[in-house]
């Protein structure tokens, strides 16, 4: 048991472990001031599309939707899919508990 949960908590880790990823989660805490031009909904309420990610961090599509898988794998971020359209937005629960997690073990 102790192995799974070290396993998950280094993931965690390392999905924080890169500035572009740090930058989307803050950006998210914010997501209507930072996204407030999306056409297709309130960010705060569908998420935000990974296009608008994209343009905010100046990358590519591609290497932006593999920042956003490993803060989704990590359990950071939750993913609404709408049509074909993917829409991204902070786990609190997740970082909360990765936070508690932190303060107990350092």
């Amino acid at each position: 048991m102790y192995r799974a949960v070290m396993v998950d908590r280094l993931e965690q880790s390392k999905a924080l472990a890169g500035e572009a990823r740090l930058a989307i989660l803050g950006w998210l805490a914010e997501s209507d001031r930072h996204f407030g031009h999306q056409a297709t909904g309130a960010p705060s309420e569908i998420g935000v599309c990974v296009t608008l990610i994209a343009e905010k961090l100046e990358m590519a599509q591609p290497t932006v939707s593999r920042h956003l898988e490993l803060l989704r794998r990590a359990g950071f971020l939750s993913v609404n899919k709408i049509g074909r359209w993917s829409y991204f937005r902070r786990n609190e629960a997740a970082i909360e508990d990765y936070k508690r997690w932190i303060d107990e073990h350092l």
